[in-house]
């Protein structure tokens, strides 16, 4: 019913985009090509799709000449699991001054689709939906309080335990060699699962834990300083990435296989940044500590 209610929601949108989550991909048995998937979701009813691992590529892009010009902010603390970022402005206040300040590729993907979406239809930006299809609620939250920036472009998120089994469906109905449609490379792909992030950074000293309980003895450990020549640190709140989302359905190792076996023949990266879209990457707001464990003052 929730998809039926959601997709019930995005009918007044006069045009659709679809952003499919790296994680997406390795939902599925013997998948060898991610058109099938972008195809099928068009079948679904979008208009368009605007992948989520292209746009990580761009962020990765910014994340690396970032890194180069803020040496004195080393190490830093990828940005893209929310629930990093909230449990950092909670509990590890201290650590704020370390939070790589770029959005979330799902942000940065929702407001290129926004731009294509105008440039092709030439409709207002309030008749053109965009729905991320996701493999976590954190992100759900994300949508509707962002972070790092005042609002979200996402309109509707859909969860990937909801749409598998009507995309299984329509991918059946998609042809044997598809149009190629996919603008992703491996660095977008791999942001999938953990690990995927920081090995687009083209560097070794960086580290990657996940599940939340790592996630949160890697944080004390910075805050004691006990980490020294590391770059960047990348944190995922879900058992092995966001392939562990509680909102997919394959289990997340067998699930970051089938990402690795996908991503084999593809190009290293497709996407790299144009003039001006650096400003479209980075933070508009500043994060503040909030201080949730305090009682009231009065």
């Amino acid at each position: 019913h929730a998809v039926y209610d959601q997709l019930q929601e995005m009918e007044r949108f006069r045009y659709k985009v679809a952003l499919p989550a790296p994680s997406l991909y390795s939902q599925f048995n013997n998948l060898d090509d991610i058109n099938i998937v972008l195809h099928a979701l068009l079948l679904m009813g979008f208009d368009d799709v605007f992948e989520v691992s292209a746009a990580a590529e761009l962020v990765s892009e910014a994340t690396r000449s970032y890194l180069t010009e803020h040496e004195d902010q080393l190490p830093l603390i990828s940005t893209a699991c929310p629930s990093v970022v909230r449990l950092i402005r909670v509990r590890f206040p201290n650590l704020i001054p370390h939070l790589l300040p770029l959005n979330p590729p799902v942000e940065v993907a929702a407001g290129l689709a926004v731009k294509r979406a105008m440039e092709r239809t030439g409709l207002a930006r309030e008749d053109i939906g965009i729905c991320f299809i996701s493999p976590c609620p954190s992100k759900v939250t994300y949508a509707k309080s962002p972070i790092g920036t005042e609002k979200s472009e996402i309109d509707c998120v859909l969860a990937i335990k909801d749409v598998y089994p009507q995309l299984l469906k329509y991918m059946k109905q998609v042809d044997e060699d598809p149009e190629n449609i996919s603008i992703s490379g491996k660095i977008g792909i791999s942001w999938g699962h953990s690990g995927g992030e920081a090995s687009g950074l083209f560097t070794e000293n960086y580290l990657a834990a996940d599940g939340i309980e790592n996630v949160i003895r890697v944080l004390e450990d910075m805050e004691d300083q006990k980490f020294t020549n590391l770059k960047f640190v990348e944190l995922n709140a879900c058992n092995g990435g966001c392939v562990g989302g509680v909102l997919t359905v394959e289990n997340p190792y067998v699930a970051e296989v089938k990402l690795k076996r996908l991503r084999k023949y593809m190009p290293v990266a497709r996407n790299h940044m144009e003039d001006g879209e650096l400003d479209a990457v980075k933070w508009t707001t500043q994060i503040q500590f909030e201080p949730v464990f305090n009682l009231g003052n009065n």
